[in-house]
Protein backbone atom coordinates (compact mmCIF):
# COMPACT_ATOMS: atom_id res chain seq x y z
CA UNK A 1 0.00 0.00 0.00
CA UNK A 2 1.28 3.44 -0.89
CA UNK A 3 1.77 6.14 1.72
CA UNK A 4 -1.03 8.65 0.89
CA UNK A 5 0.90 11.64 2.25
CA UNK A 6 4.14 10.79 0.49
CA UNK A 7 2.30 10.39 -2.79
CA UNK A 8 0.19 13.49 -2.27
CA UNK A 9 -3.22 11.83 -2.35
CA UNK A 10 -4.57 13.65 0.74
CA UNK A 11 -3.18 17.01 -0.38
CA UNK A 12 -5.06 16.68 -3.68
CA UNK A 13 -8.40 15.97 -1.97
CA UNK A 14 -8.90 19.62 -0.98
CA UNK A 15 -7.73 22.99 -2.31
CA UNK A 16 -6.73 26.19 -0.54
CA UNK A 17 -8.96 29.25 -0.83
CA UNK A 18 -7.62 32.68 0.03
CA UNK A 19 -8.50 33.94 3.50
CA UNK A 20 -10.70 30.99 4.38
CA UNK A 21 -10.98 27.54 5.88
CA UNK A 22 -12.24 24.74 3.65
CA UNK A 23 -13.34 21.33 4.94
CA UNK A 24 -14.22 18.00 3.36
CA UNK A 25 -15.68 15.19 5.44
CA UNK A 26 -14.10 11.89 4.37
CA UNK A 27 -15.74 9.52 6.87
CA UNK A 28 -18.83 9.97 9.04
CA UNK A 29 -19.76 7.12 11.38
CA UNK A 30 -21.71 6.93 14.65
CA UNK A 31 -18.44 6.42 16.59
CA UNK A 32 -16.42 9.18 14.93
CA UNK A 33 -15.48 11.02 11.78
CA UNK A 34 -12.51 12.06 9.68
CA UNK A 35 -12.40 15.51 8.11
CA UNK A 36 -9.77 17.12 5.90
CA UNK A 37 -9.23 20.87 6.31
CA UNK A 38 -7.35 23.48 4.27
CA UNK A 39 -6.46 26.70 6.12
CA UNK A 40 -5.17 29.82 4.43
CA UNK A 41 -2.14 31.35 6.17
CA UNK A 42 -3.14 33.10 9.43
CA UNK A 43 -6.64 31.56 9.48
CA UNK A 44 -7.72 30.46 12.95
CA UNK A 45 -10.21 28.43 14.90
CA UNK A 46 -10.88 30.23 18.15
CA UNK A 47 -10.62 28.44 21.46
CA UNK A 48 -13.33 25.83 21.99
CA UNK A 49 -13.83 22.42 23.55
CA UNK A 50 -15.11 19.11 22.22
CA UNK A 51 -16.50 16.15 24.17
CA UNK A 52 -14.50 13.80 21.89
CA UNK A 53 -10.89 12.66 21.71
CA UNK A 54 -9.24 13.96 18.54
CA UNK A 55 -6.06 13.51 16.53
CA UNK A 56 -4.80 16.31 14.29
CA UNK A 57 -2.40 15.18 11.55
CA UNK A 58 -0.78 17.99 9.56
CA UNK A 59 -0.73 16.91 5.93
CA UNK A 60 0.89 20.11 4.64
CA UNK A 61 2.22 23.28 6.23
CA UNK A 62 2.70 24.38 9.81
CA UNK A 63 0.13 25.10 12.51
CA UNK A 64 0.14 26.37 16.06
CA UNK A 65 -2.27 24.38 18.19
CA UNK A 66 -2.92 25.54 21.72
CA UNK A 67 -4.10 22.99 24.28
CA UNK A 68 -5.25 24.53 27.56
CA UNK A 69 -3.27 27.64 26.55
CA UNK A 70 0.01 25.79 25.89
CA UNK A 71 1.24 26.27 22.29
CA UNK A 72 2.45 23.36 20.14
CA UNK A 73 3.94 23.84 16.67
CA UNK A 74 2.87 20.95 14.43
CA UNK A 75 4.44 20.59 10.96
CA UNK A 76 3.91 18.45 7.87
CA UNK A 77 3.92 14.77 8.83
CA UNK A 78 3.43 15.43 12.55
CA UNK A 79 0.35 14.87 14.71
CA UNK A 80 -1.08 15.98 18.03
CA UNK A 81 -3.57 14.14 20.22
CA UNK A 82 -6.21 16.38 21.79
CA UNK A 83 -8.00 14.99 24.85
CA UNK A 84 -11.73 15.49 25.22
CA UNK A 85 -13.02 18.56 27.06
CA UNK A 86 -9.68 20.44 26.94
CA UNK A 87 -9.87 23.97 25.48
CA UNK A 88 -7.97 24.21 22.20
CA UNK A 89 -7.40 26.68 19.36
CA UNK A 90 -5.63 26.49 16.00
CA UNK A 91 -3.74 28.96 13.79
CA UNK A 92 -2.24 28.25 10.37
CA UNK A 93 1.30 29.66 10.36
CA UNK A 94 1.49 28.87 6.63
CA UNK A 95 -1.09 27.59 4.17
CA UNK A 96 -1.86 24.31 5.92
CA UNK A 97 -3.88 21.14 5.46
CA UNK A 98 -4.81 18.89 8.36
CA UNK A 99 -6.68 15.65 8.84
CA UNK A 100 -8.89 15.67 11.94
CA UNK A 101 -9.99 12.34 13.36
CA UNK A 102 -12.61 12.61 16.11
CA UNK A 103 -13.44 9.54 18.19
CA UNK A 104 -16.72 9.45 20.09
Amino acid sequence: MQDPVKHGLLTKEIDYQNSSIVSKQLVKKPNGNITLFAFGKDETLTEHTSPYEAVVFVVDGEMEIKLAGAPFIVKTGEFLIMPADIPHALKALTDSKMLLTMIK
